[in-house]
């Protein structure tokens, strides 16, 4: 018999994130964390009521009841996923989607995802069409080890050293999750050993004393701390870390309290749509993400609010029939076990192969108009200050000796800034082997040369960007360059409290140039260029180059002290478009491509001697 606020809880938890994947409800990923807790409260129940009552368990049966809930609908909706996908995807996307496919197929996908560092709290323009099947791979995997845990504390000790056991668990777990959301924030978010905790208290909840009088006002705090999450948290949230404490802690309490909740909690938690929503609650899951993805990468561009909101009713149709015709029945049909396994297995490998073949079918080649051709390789190129490591990454606080074009030479330029300085390297690097001067790179992930003190998110740190520019301050001073070139992206969010963005960074850019003053003859800063409303390469391989020029012209915010060149009009004109004099202007929805970047060198040295840098006649 189904617990009516369980259902309730589900249908709540699965809401949440379709609402949150339409862009509707910032904080609305925590529903994954309801899902976890429910999830270990109600596997740790079953376990431990068979142990209890015939002193053993069946793990052959568990797990046979768990392929059956599980795996056909979660099989289906991967399999019509791949395929609608591989038909509609241009073939530059298929390599991706092929390795996603296999990944999901194979319980994996957490960890897989983890190492090909997809953030699913900062998503790319064209996001992985499974990415969702992560925390499937999680609970999967918690499927596996957990019986066996519990049955070994319970034959060492009963119910209490099962108790003991789950809450040592719990407590390492939550720890470890700790200390990875800081200092690895992507594989805390995928992995099962920093979700085990979140698990663990569904668990604990069977070891709890009852709550008593106090019930309906822990319920209604419950829902409180839910509806706190939802709107308070953001991808900017490092999670799951002390936050994912607010859901875990509301959903542990939730249930605690059932049979306690305020009658007209209890009330609108037993209504029949609410109940429904509940039922369907994983196919829901499952159906939503690619129904969200798949037309914005077909369209080429991000879905409309009435878009999104016809998806999401798309989403309750499929979820309602998968329910119906495959979930349902499957789960209480009678079929041999050995059937099951071997079809289990047959599942698992048409996944992988389907995922292989679809990688098969990529292709490289990029057609953007009159029949000429392009690499998407050369497209996404990315300039050569990432791959000797001289582009900094997150946690690092001093670049390398990164020295290029005629090294030792008597004239020297430092580039200064983040990736969107790093973006004019190609220009930079081709000066200098033309114009004999060393170039020295000095660039770091997201840490833009105005010194702006940004929203600390995930693996950045605004304490070490601080850092890396102080070193960097100091080299500049001890190199004392001809010319340094500063610069940054300019559409970091704000930070709490930051209502007009330029004040924001024309004060970080005051702060550069008052550590650097007196340090180059030539303080230059480069104004951010156009902002991509698309991934461009994406965007280009959809067909529809005409709706690929929706770039925005980026605000020059300057300061006087710097000479300012503004390189908007270098690529636009009536408007912005993705291809610049037959080359294209963006590697992806940020940074213009190394080409485009080569292209402009001439233009930039036109600027440089403006300024009055000085070259020589090489």
């Amino acid at each position: 018999m189904r617990i009516k606020e369980i259902q309730a809880l589900r249908a709540l938890a699965s809401l949440l994130v379709v609402i949150y994947h339409a862009k509707l409800l910032k904080g609305g990923y925590i529903g994954v964390d309801i899902f976890y807790v429910i999830s270990g409260y109600l596997i740790t129940g079953l376990l431990l009521r068979e142990m209890e009552d015939s002193r053993t368990f069946s793990f052959r049966a568990f797990y046979l009841r768990r392929i059956k809930r599980l795996l056909p609908t979660s099989f289906v909706v991967l399999f019509a996923t791949a395929l609608t996908s591989w038909i509609l995807f241009p073939p530059t996307l298929r390599q991706e989607l092929g390795k996603g496919i296999s990944a999901a197929g194979i319980y994996i996908s957490n960890f897989l995802f983890a190492l090909w560092q997809m953030d699913y709290q900062n998503l790319n323009a064209i996001p992985p069409v499974v990415i969702h099947y992560w925390s499937l791979a999680v609970e999967e995997q918690f499927y596996l080890f957990w019986p066996f845990i519990i049955f070994i504390l319970f034959k060492t000790g009963g119910r209490k050293r099962v108790g003991q056991g789950v809450l040592g668990i719990t407590v390492l777990s939550f720890i470890w999750s700790l200390f990875l959301t800081s200092s690895s924030p992507i594989w805390a978010f995928y992995s099962l050993p920093t979700r085990a905790w979140e698990l663990g208290v569904g668990a604990l909840l069977l070891f709890a004393k009852q709550f008593g009088a106090s019930g309906k006002l822990l319920a209604t705090a419950a829902l409180a701390l839910i509806i706190f999450g939802s709107l308070a948290f953001n991808d900017s949230t490092p999670f799951p870390g002390t936050a994912a404490l607010i859901p875990v802690i509301a959903t542990a309490l939730a249930i605690a309290t059932i049979g306690s909740w305020p009658k007209l909690l209890a009330k609108f938690a037993h209504l029949r749509i609410v109940q429904w929503l509940g039922e369907i609650s994983y196919p829901l899951y499952l159906w939503h993400w690619p129904l969200l993805v798949i037309p914005a990468v077909y369209l080429g561009r991000g879905l409309h609010i009435y878009e999104r909101a016809i998806c999401v009713v798309l989403t309750l149709v499929l979820a309602d029939r998968t329910h119906v015709w495959i979930e349902e029945p499957l789960r209480h049909i009678s079929i041999a076990p050995k059937r099951i396994i071997r079809l289990a297995m047959s599942a698992t490998a048409i996944s992988l192969v389907t995922g292989l073949l679809i990688y098969s079918t990529y292709s490289d080649t990029i057609s953007i108009s009159n029949g000429k051709t392009m690499s998407l390789a050369q497209i996404l190129e990315k300039p050569t200050v990432y791959n000797d490591g001289c582009h900094v990454n997150n946690g690092e606080t001093k670049s390398g000796d990164c020295t290029y074009g005629n090294k030792g030479a008597k004239i020297r330029i430092v580039l200064f800034g983040d990736s969107h300085a790093a973006q004019w390297f190609p220009a930079l690097e081709k000066l200098a082997q033309s114009k004999n001067f060393e170039l020295i790179s000095l660039t770091k992930s997201a840490c833009p040369g105005p010194a702006v003190v940004k929203v600390d998110a995930g693996a950045y740190k605004n304490a070490d960007c601080s850092a890396w520019r102080e070193n960097s301050y100091k080299r500049i001073a001890e190199i004392h360059p001809e010319a340094v070139i500063v610069s940054g992206m300019q559409h970091f969010e704000l930070p709490r409290g930051t209502t007009n963005r330029g004040n924001w960074w024309r004060d970080g850019e005051a702060k550069t140039l008052s550590r650097l003053i007196g340090s180059s003859s030539h303080l230059m800063y480069i104004t951010d260029t156009p902002h991509p409303q698309r991934d461009i390469p994406s965007c280009l391989a959809s067909g529809r180059v005409s709706q690929c020029n929706s770039t925005q012209r980026s605000l020059p915010y300057t300061i006087s002290g710097f000479a300012n060149i503004d390189p908007t009009s270098w690529l636009c004109d009536s408007v912005c478009p993705a291809i610049v004099d037959g080359t294209v202007a963006y590697r992806d929805a940020s940074h213009i491509s190394v080409a485009m970047s080569r292209k402009l060198s001439g233009k930039l040295l036109v600027a440089l001697k403006a300024a009055g840098v000085g070259f020589s006649n090489g």
